[in-house]
């Protein structure tokens, strides 16, 4: 690893165009970040047991990224990141493997906790005018049920003089599920022996004791993503920078979550100890066709305090449509401190195969309990401070400590639900 620093801290040098004339580097050295955060959340509502029971969970995350100048027009960047999880609610896919099933307490079984790993490696090149930027990435990911593979690109055009700049990026996401359903579910898949099978047999139904759920496995469990986005971003007035975005996604394949649970109103209610038995699982359309456009608008009022505000419209075509605006004023204590308070309003409508605990019916080709595709608005407080040296007088080893960003936010929606998220984010250079 020192040798391989050693080789891009020399091709950092000063570089010359054909022309032998001084090029402004990118970026002069490389730079290391390192991201963290710990966000808690609970609520009522949860999807893996019909849209009723618990909805904790905690996640801790951490990043690093590694920014290198390859030379003084191209950069390369290396992602990688894990986060690990604990859900009360993942846990009762399961909920018969440890104590009382009930749906308002975790289990202690295997969905109760996993790890979510990403690596991605992004290539940026920049033409000797800096008017033109391209670039690639490609990434990977995985978890206990999942694997993604990603790759992409961008287009970037600056002109009349650096004051406006145009936009094009492309992704595609190729995704496949390793399908994990409901424990109760699974001896009426193909080849099971249903209500003959252990989970029955050695416990008591309750309630309606002849237990028949709707019930077949996805027969394709991969999903394609495929996004494309346009931007175009103005200098205004010397204080005042305006940007516009429009970005369209088309999702097709397994859409559904395999392990959310759907109660019927129109089947009799059946249970093991205090859990309900799934009627079905959660049945979405295979494809999704989703728009968004926004707007930002900045505003620099002086040397202490700028006023950051956001706009976004979003639609698809399962029948949400939402309506996002926040307002973010950083304002500066010193030439090292700065502050930042924030605001984000959001409402949507819900989707069409939106029903609650008990209102769909079994005749119904699509449903959902998920409340994230409900009818709901939310509001986020936040708070942050931030420490910049540019001379980077603290050092770890050979890398100076340039920045330090602490934040925190509140997020409540209009249901049970409500959440918190602590981040933190250094970045360092190589000297």
């Amino acid at each position: 690893m020192l040798s391989l620093f050693s080789f891009f801290k020399l091709t950092a040098q000063i570089d010359q165009d054909s022309s032998n004339s001084y090029k402004k580097r990118v970026l002069e050295s490389t730079e290391i970040d390192f991201l963290s955060s710990y966000y808690t959340q609970d609520g009522d509502n949860a999807a893996v047991s019909g849209g009723t029971g618990t909805e904790e969970l905690t996640d801790a995350t951490a990043t690093f990224v590694v920014s290198i100048p390859l030379n003084a027009d191209d950069v390369l960047t290396i992602d990688a990141g894990v986060s690990a999880y604990t859900s009360a609610s993942s846990s009762n896919i399961n909920p018969f493997d440890d104590g009382t099933a009930n749906p308002f307490q975790a289990s202690s079984g295997a969905s109760s906790g996993d790890v979510w790993s990403n690596l991605t490696a992004s290539y940026s090149h920049n033409s000797d005018d800096r008017n033109d930027i391209w670039s690639a990435k490609l990434s990977v990911s995985t978890e206990y049920d999942y694997f993604s593979i990603g790759f992409g690109g961008s287009y970037t055009k600056l002109f009349n003089e650096k004051n406006t700049e145009l936009s094009i990026s492309a992704n595609v996401y190729l995704d496949t599920w390793n399908a994990i359903y409901p424990i109760e579910l699974r001896p009426f898949g193909e080849n099971g022996n249903g209500i003959n099978n252990s989970l029955f047999t050695q416990n008591t139904i309750t309630g309606n004791q002849n237990y028949n759920p709707l019930f077949a496995k996805f027969k394709d469990e991969t999903r394609n993503s495929y996004s494309i986005g346009f931007g175009l971003s103005q200098i205004l007035h010397k204080n005042v920078q305006g940007s516009l975005s429009v970005d369209i996604v088309k999702q097709d394949g397994l859409l559904s979550t395999p392990f959310q649970r759907v109660y019927f109103s129109d089947v009799a209610d059946s249970f093991i100890e205090d859990f309900q038995l799934a009627d079905a699982i959660e049945q979405l359309p295979s494809s999704r066709f989703k728009v968004a456009i926004g707007g930002r608008l900045n505003w620099y009022l002086n040397e202490s305090f700028t006023i950051r505000t956001f706009y976004r419209y979003y639609f698809d075509d399962w029948g949400i449509n939402s309506h996002t605006a926040s307002l973010e004023v950083p304002f500066k204590l010193s030439d090292k401190f700065t502050l930042y308070p924030s605001y984000r309003f959001y409402n949507q409508t819900a989707a069409d195969y939106f029903y609650p605990y008990e209102t769909a019916l079994s005749s119904y080709d699509f449903y959902t309990s998920d409340f994230d595709l409900s009818k709901y608005s939310s509001n986020q407080f936040g708070f942050g401070i931030s420490y910049n040296d540019i001379f980077t007088k603290a050092h770890i080893w050979k890398f100076g400590l340039k920045s330090i960003d602490l934040k925190y936010y509140k997020y409540d929606r209009n249901t049970t639900f409500g959440s918190s998220i602590v981040t933190a984010g250094f970045k360092f250079v190589m000297n």
